[in-house]
């Protein structure tokens, strides 16, 4: 994923000086009531009772597209971030612009979403969706969340069991994008800023920095760096340098990972530790003392880091989630109320 990769917080206000047993229930009971879609109802069993084979119709999709280009794996997985980043994961990236409405796939930040990513869910809701008795009962936001899911165990990264129930967003407006997705140029204290405001930790933040652990960026989004940045290594300057030269077409593809970009591990980790993290936002993690030994801890240990990784990712995927009247199941992933 080129960038790293969520929703807004209410607050609830309760009066003071509540002494009346009566009023506090009829508090509680409307706060019940109101109270937003909550992670609690996700769960692994959704749809055991109407499309219990869905886990194993995704992946089936997911490994004949993989088959097709590796693009797949780190396209799918950023497709998730830049989905959950913005209003929640409901699948509102999927949306096309239609009419007066420019959807958030359109925003300057997610035009460089690879099209395989969207098409890895098109192939796997087509899928789903060819079943009987799956037809237009699973939501392109779940099928999103499972495909991501498996793109990184079949790229050597960890399988964890996903939690779905999660449905489909009403509404995808460019607008909602801004201010909601990471930079290249991010501190950490901008990026732990950001991953705070959707209830994520720090060390949340720097397990999700890993998926840049596969894929590829473009060199117009780190070519300010390679030639005046200290905290780069300097062979590893040298070669940006060559295949990044000045005038070079910005949008030429580099590996994010020099090491072993087509699989997903602690690499990612060993590389910041040689100076060769290829966004400012990722050598961050190493050159400030506050991330530093998670950086180091992570480098050594794979076993702990998929365990970090696994809890970051699920905590990802309940951020603004979409039930009741919040959402519907989608028939097309790209057209709202279809």
């Amino acid at each position: 994923m080129a960038r790293r990769v969520l929703h807004h917080n209410s607050s609830n206000h309760h009066p003071n000086n509540v002494t009346s047993p009566l009023l506090s229930l009829s508090l509680a009971l409307l706060c019940l009531l109101s109270a937003p879609a909550a992670s609690a109802q996700l769960t692994r069993t959704h749809y055991a009772g109407v499309c219990p084979n869905v886990e194993g119709i995704v992946r089936g999709a997911v490994q004949k597209k993989i088959q097709q280009t590796f693009v797949t794996i780190p396209a799918t997985i950023r497709l998730f971030f830049h989905d959950c980043f913005v209003q929640g994961c409901d699948a509102s990236v999927m949306v096309a612009s239609a009419g007066s409405n420019r959807a958030e796939k359109d925003h300057p930040d997610n035009l460089s979403l690879a099209g395989d990513g969207f098409d890895t869910v098109i192939k796997a809701k087509q899928a789903v969706d060819a079943v009987a008795g799956c037809r237009n009962k699973v939501s392109c936001a779940d099928i999103l969340a499972l495909a991501t899911r498996d793109v990184i165990a079949l790229s050597g990264g960890p399988s964890y069991p996903v939690e779905l129930g999660r449905l489909d967003g009403l509404r995808s407006t460019a607008g909602s994008v801004n201010g909601r997705l990471p930079q290249p140029n991010f501190s950490l204290a901008q990026l732990n800023s950001l991953f705070a405001a959707n209830g994520l930790s720090q060390s949340d933040m720097i397990a999700l920095s890993a998926a840049h652990s596969v894929g590829f960026s473009h060199c117009g989004k780190f070519a300010n760096r390679i030639y005046n940045d200290p905290t780069l290594n300097r062979a590893y300057a040298t070669q940006l340098q060559q295949m990044c030269p000045r005038n070079v077409d910005p949008r030429i593809a580099i590996n994010m990972d020099p090491i072993t970009p087509n699989t997903f591990d602690n690499t990612y980790f060993k590389n910041l530790q040689q100076g060769k993290g290829l966004f400012t936002s990722d050598q961050i993690l190493y050159t400030d003392l506050k991330s530093r030994p998670t950086v180091d801890a992570w480098a050594g240990n794979s076993v702990a880091f998929q365990q970090a990784f696994i809890t970051a990712i699920t905590k990802l995927g309940r951020v603004g989630v979409k039930t009741g009247r919040g959402g519907n199941i989608r028939t097309d992933c790209g057209v709202l109320g279809r």
